[in-house]
């Protein structure tokens, strides 16, 4: 029996004990809470990667792209103006696909996000036909018209007919011979 009395108090020692360590773990955890440091509190936008100057994907991208190109062109240096519109033309033509894909995935679920894509897929459409007039202007002061009417061609699907990018991109092709009756527009 006494043996049986000693067996019983060290099941119940150890027991307590074990309700001891949650209690204590809890008690240590509360306490401490004051002596951890917190992130800083500010503006999300600063912590967004491609929300700064120095983004690579972006229409603020592009038009540097395009600004470059112009500046070669006024010391004449038609190769590395090319090169430089067509870095903008392919940028601008990889956002305007991003943004498409999100608009269609979100369309539906969110119809924010598929508003604010539609926003920056026509900047990006934009930018895309003004680096193709760029480039179609260069071809056509190189005397290489086969490769500006695709080029003016491709202004007049993505921005229509009707926009002034169209209508300039129709009189260009006019001008080169590619067509013959006149656009007026609306």
């Amino acid at each position: 029996m006494i043996c049986s009395d000693r067996l019983n108090f060290k099941v119940i020692c150890l027991m307590k004990f074990f309700k001891i360590i949650p209690i204590s773990l809890l008690v240590i955890g509360t306490l401490s809470q004051g002596q951890f440091l917190y992130a800083e509190n500010k503006r999300a936008e600063s912590y967004k990667v491609l929300n700064n100057e120095n983004d690579k994907l972006s229409i603020k991208n592009v038009q540097l792209f395009l600004d470059e190109g112009d500046r070669l062109i006024n010391v004449g240096k038609f190769e590395k103006a090319k090169n430089s519109y067509d870095k903008g033309r392919n940028l601008a033509k990889q956002l305007s696909g991003f943004y498409r894909d999100l608009n269609g995935a979100f369309r539906g679920l969110d119809a924010r996000i598929p508003r604010e894509m539609d926003d920056k897929g026509r900047k990006s459409l934009k930018a895309w036909a003004d680096a193709n007039g760029r480039l179609a202007a260069l071809y056509k002061r190189k005397n290489q018209p086969e490769v500006a009417v695709p080029l003016l061609v491709e202004i007049i699907k993505l921005m229509s007919p009707s926009s002034a990018e169209g209508k300039a991109a129709y009189s260009d092709l006019r001008e080169l011979g590619f067509v013959d009756t006149s656009y007026q527009g609306f």
